[in-house]
C-alpha cells in the first residue's frame, strides 16, 4: 500500500515537468478541435499523432495521446450544441438537448453544463483507473503461454463482434486482421512468410502506418468522394457561460449516475462511448424531476450524456492496460503506441515500468482540469472551427499521413504501406466492416501465434494443455461471451437511441398541447 502511495506520489511529480504540462495543454486543444469538426474522430487524432510521439519519452507521448483522447470526446458536443452536428458519435445525445438550449438563447450554458460534466466524469473515472488496473494486472501474473493464446482470441471475438452491427462482418474482419499478422518472418523458425521478396516485410506490417492509413487516410478518402457543401453556421454564443448553485446542484446526482454507467460501458470491451452516451442520456431523463425541461433544452440531459462519454475514456484504459484487449478503436490505436514503444501491456507495467504507468495515469487526471480550463475559455473559438469546409481538411489530414508516415523510418516504403490500408480502409467502411479489428488482430495475432504455438512445443504437441487450466476455461467462456455479446450489445444501443427520441418527442408534444391550451 505504501508503495503504490508512493508511485503515486512520484506519478504526480513527474507528470507536473513543464514539458509534460505543455504536452498536456496543446494534447487537449488539439483533441478539442478535431473533436468539434464533423466527419473527423478521436481514434483518427490519435492515428495522426502517434508519429509525433516517438521521439518523446513513453509516458509525455501516452500523456499527449490521451489529453487528444479527452479532449476530442469532449469536442464532439461543441458542434453538437452549436450546429446540431456531432462531432463524434459519442456526442449524439448531446445535440438533443444541446442543440434547443442554444435555440432558446442558452448556448452558453449548454456548453458550461458540458464542459463541467465532461470535465467530472473523466476526473472521476480516474479512480478505477487507479485502484482496479493494478489488481487486474496481477491476475495476468498468472498466465503462461496457454493462456496469452485464449488471451488474445478473447480480444478478437470482443472487438470483432461488438464494434461491429455484424456479426460476420466483424469476423471477417478480425480474419483479415491475422492474415495480414503473419507477414514477416516465422517468430519461432524464421522462415519467411508472405514478403514477396521485400526484405522490408521481415518486421511484419508497419503497424503505425496501417493505423494512419485505416484511420485517417481512409477517412480522407470519405471526405473527398462527397460533395463539397458548407456547414451550418455556428450560433453566437450570446448568454454568460456559468450555471448557478442551484443548477449545479441539480446536475450533481446525474453526473454521478452517468459517471457508474460510463465507466462501466468503457471496462466493457468494445461497447464505446457511443453507447454511454444515450445511457446515461436515458437514465437523466428517467430520474429527473424536472422532465417537463426534456426537449425543450434541459442541462440535466446534457450533463448525462457528456459526463458519461467522458467516463469511458478512463474505464476503457483498464482493459488496455492489463490484459491487451483495448475498450474501443482509440484505446486499440493507444495500444499500438504501446508495443511499438517495446512496451507490454500487463503486469510488466506495473512492475518493471510501474513509474511510467504512474506518471501516465497522473497527466490523465491533469488532463481533466486542462480540457475545463481549456473549454471554459477556447469553446467560442472552437465553435468557429467546426465550420472548416472539406476543401481545406481534406489537404491538410493528407499532408499529415504522409508526413507522419514517413516520419517514423524515413522510408518510402511506409508511404505505400499507408496508402494501402487507406485504399483497404475506405472498402472496409463502404462494406461496413470493422477497422478497429484489423489493428487488433494485427497487434494480437502475433501474442495468440506464439502462445498456441509454445504451447503446443512445451507439451509435444498434446492439445490438452490448451485446456489444463481454471484460467483457461474462464478465458474459453469469455470468448463465448464475446462472440453473443453483439446481439445484447446492438439491441441495447438500438433501445436507447428509440427511447431517447421517443421521450424527447413524446415532452414536446405535452408542451406543444399545453402551449396550445
Amino acid at each position: 500500500m505504501l508503495e503504490t502511495l508512493s508511485l503515486m506520489g512520484a506519478g504526480f511529480l513527474n507528470a507536473l515537468t513543464p514539458i509534460n504540462l505543455l504536452m498536456m495543454a496543446g494534447g487537449v486543444a488539439m483533441g478539442i478541435v478535431i473533436g468539434c469538426m464533423p466527419g473527423l474522430s478521436a481514434a483518427m487524432g490519435v492515428a495522426l499523432m502517434l508519429p509525433m510521439t516517438f521521439t518523446m519519452k513513453p509516458e509525455t507521448g501516452l500523456i499527449v495521446l490521451g489529453a487528444i483522447y479527452c479532449g476530442a470526446i469532449f469536442g464532439g458536443s461543441i458542434s453538437a450544441i452549436l450546429i446540431h452536428t456531432p462531432g463524434t458519435p459519442a456526442s449524439a445525445a448531446t445535440a438533443i438537448e444541446g442543440y434547443q438550449m442554444t435555440l432558446n438563447g442558452r448556448a452558453g450554458k449548454a456548453l458550461f453544463t458540458a464542459c463541467y460534466s465532461s470535465f467530472w466524469g473523466g476526473l472521476l473515472s480516474c479512480i478505477s483507473l487507479y485502484f482496479f488496473a493494478p489488481l487486474l494486472a496481477q491476475l495476468t501474473l498468472k498466465f503462461r503461454s496457454a493462456e496469452y493464446f485464449w488471451l488474445s482470441i478473447f480480444g478478437l471475438t470482443i472487438i470483432a463482434g461488438v464494434s461491429g452491427k455484424s456479426l460476420v462482418k466483424g469476423l471477417i474482419s478480425g480474419a483479415l486482421g491475422l492474415l495480414l499478422s503473419t507477414i514477416g518472418l516465422d517468430p519461432i523458425t524464421g522462415a519467411k512468410r508472405f514478403m514477396f521478396g521485400q526484405s522490408y516485410f521481415a518486421e511484419g506490417i508497419n503497424t503505425t502506418c496501417a493505423l494512419i492509413g485505416l484511420f485517417s487516410m481512409s477517412q480522407v478518402f470519405i471526405l473527398a468522394e462527397k460533395k463539397i457543401v458548407q456547414r451550418a453556421k455556428a450560433t453566437k454564443v450570446t448568454d454568460k457561460m456559468g450555471l448557478s448553485r442551484e443548477e449545479r446542484k441539480q446536475i450533481r446526482p446525474t453526473i454521478f449516475r452517468s459517471w457508474i454507467i460510463g465507466n462501466l460501458i468503457g471496462i466493457l470491451p468494445g461497447a464505446g462511448a457511443s453507447i454511454a452516451c444515450f445511457l446515461g442520456y436515458n437514465t437523466s431523463r428517467q430520474f429527473s424531476k424536472h422532465k417537463e425541461m426534456f426537449g425543450k433544452g434541459s442541462i440535466e440531459g446534457v450533463a448525462g450524456s457528456e459526463a458519461a462519454n467522458n467516463a469511458v475514456t478512463g474505464g476503457s484504459l483498464i482493459p488496455t492496460l492489463t490484459l491487451g484487449i483495448p475498450g474501443e478503436s482509440v484505446t486499440a490505436v493507444l495500444m499500438g503506441g504501446l508495443v511499438i514503444q517495446g512496451l507490454t501491456p500487463g503486469p510488466e507495467l506495473f512492475g518493471k515500468y510501474a513509474p511510467m504507468t504512474y506518471t501516465f495515469f497522473a497527466g490523465f487526471v491533469l488532463v481533466q482540469f486542462f480540457m475545463l480550463g481549456i473549454g471554459l475559455l477556447g469553446s467560442r473559438g472552437f465553435a468557429q472551427i467546426s465550420r472548416l469546409s472539406d476543401a481545406i481538411l481534406i489537404p491538410c489530414v493528407t499532408v499529415l499521413c504522409f508526413v507522419g508516415s514517413y516520419a517514423i523510418h524515413k522510408n518510402i516504403m511506409d508511404i505505400v504501406v499507408m496508402l494501402s490500408f487507406g485504399v483497404v480502409g475506405y472498402l472496409m467502411r463502404k462494406f461496413d466492416l470493422n477497422t478497429a479489428a484489423v489493428v487488433l488482430a494485427l497487434i494480437l495475432g502475433p501474442i495468440g501465434e506464439k502462445g498456441l504455438r509454445n504451447a503446443l512445443r512445451s507439451s509435444q504437441g498434446d492439445i490438452g494443455i490448451l485446456f489444463s487450466s481454471v484460467v483457461c476455461w474462464v478465458l474459453i467462456a469469455l470468448c463465448v461471451v464475446g462472440i453473443l455479446s453483439p446481439l445484447f450489445m446492438n439491441r441495447l444501443e438500438k433501445k436507447a437511441e428509440e427511447e431517447a427520441v421517443a421521450g424527447t418527442d413524446e415532452d414536446i408534444e405535452v408542451l406543444t398541447q399545453e402551449d396550445s391550451v
